[in-house]
C-alpha cells in the first residue's frame, strides 16, 4: 500500500481507492487521546472530500483494535474532562462515520473495548479476526456506554442482549459476535488482513454513489415511519438513476460484460 501519512498516533495508506487508517498507539492498546481523536477526525474529513477515496478501512496496530479512552488522560487534571472527551472527541467521530457517504469498514484485529468497540460497531460493515473480542467496559469503571453505543448496539443485537452486555461488561469473542449479528464476519488470524482488505477493495470497485445513497437511506430508516421511508427510497432511487455508474451497470448488463464503475 502507498503510505499517505504517519503520525505519532495514526498510519494512513492508500491502495486502489481504499484508504486504510491504522490506530497506532500499540503500547497503550491503541487507546484514544486527544491528539489521536482530532487527527482521526481530520483524516475522515479528507477521505470524504477526496473523490478518489471510495472505501475506508479502519484497523489497529499490534494486538488490539482499540481499548477506548486513554484513562490516564481522562483523569489528568490538566487534560480534557469527560464532557470535552465525549463532545469533542467521540461524538464528532461517530457523526463522521455515519455521514460520510462512502463505505466504511472496521477490521477488528484484537480487543475492542469501550469507545473502541462502539466506533467499530458504528461502521457500515464490521469484520474481525478470530482473536478479536468486544467488551462494553464502561460499567466496570462506573460510566455509561458512549460513542453511540446505546444507539447502535440495541438496534444491532436487540434491546435485552445489549442491556446485559452493557451492564455486565461481558467479553464477546468473534464467533459469538457473528452468531448474535453484532458483526458481519470473522476470519482466521492468517487470513484476516487479506480478507478484510479484499472486502474493502471490492467495495471500492462498486458504484460508490449508489452505496452512499444506500447508507443515507439506512441512516434515515432508524427514525422514519414506513411511509416516510418509502418516499425517501423513491427520491434516492431517482438520484441513483442519474449517476454514471447506473448507466454503466445497465449497459454492462445488456452487453453481457463486467461493469467498470467509476464512483460517479
Amino acid at each position: 500500500m502507498e503510505p499517505i501519512e504517519k503520525t505519532e498516533t495514526l498510519k494512513v495508506e492508500r491502495d486502489n481507492g481504499v484508504v486504510k487508517i491504522t490506530l497506532n498507539r500499540p503500547t497503550l492498546l491503541n487507546s484514544f487521546n486527544r491528539e489521536m481523536a482530532l487527527a482521526f477526525q481530520d483524516i475522515l474529513d479528507e477521505c470524504e472530500q477526496d473523490a478518489e477515496v471510495r472505501c475506508i478501512l479502519i484497523t489497529g496496530e499490534g494486538k488490539a483494535f482499540c481499548a477506548g479512552q486513554d484513562l490516564a488522560e481522562a483523569i489528568d487534571l490538566e487534560g480534557p474532562d469527560l464532557t470535552t472527551i465525549v463532545s469533542e472527541h467521540y461524538n464528532p467521530i461517530i457523526i463522521r462515520i455515519r455521514s460520510i457517504e462512502k463505505p466504511i469498514i472496521s477490521a477488528v484485529n484484537g480487543v475492542a473495548a469501550g469507545a473502541g468497540a462502539n466506533i467499530a460497531l458504528a461502521c457500515d460493515i464490521c469484520v474481525a479476526s478470530e482473536r478479536a473480542s468486544f467488551i462494553q467496559a464502561f460499567s466496570k469503571i462506573g460510566l455509561i456506554p458512549d460513542s453511540g453505543g446505546t444507539y447502535f448496539l440495541p438496534r444491532i443485537i436487540g434491546f435485552q442482549r445489549a442491556t446485559a452486555l452493557m451492564m455486565l461488561g461481558d467479553k464477546v469473542g468473534a464467533e459469538e459476535a457473528k452468531s448474535m449479528g453484532m458483526i458481519y464476519d470473522y476470519f482466521s488470524s492468517e487470513e484476516f488482513e487479506e480478507k478484510s482488505m479484499g472486502l474493502a477493495k471490492k467495495l471500492a470497485s462498486m458504484p460508490t454513489k449508489g452505496l452512499g445513497l444506500t447508507k443515507r437511506a439506512l441512516n434515515q430508516s432508524l427514525p422514519n415511519t414506513l411511509g416516510e421511508q418509502l418516499a425517501l427510497e423513491g427520491e434516492l432511487q431517482t438520484t441513483a438513476g442519474q449517476t454514471e455508474d447506473y448507466q454503466e451497470g445497465v449497459n454492462s448488463f445488456l452487453e453481457k460484460r463486467k461493469p467498470i464503475f467509476k464512483g460517479k
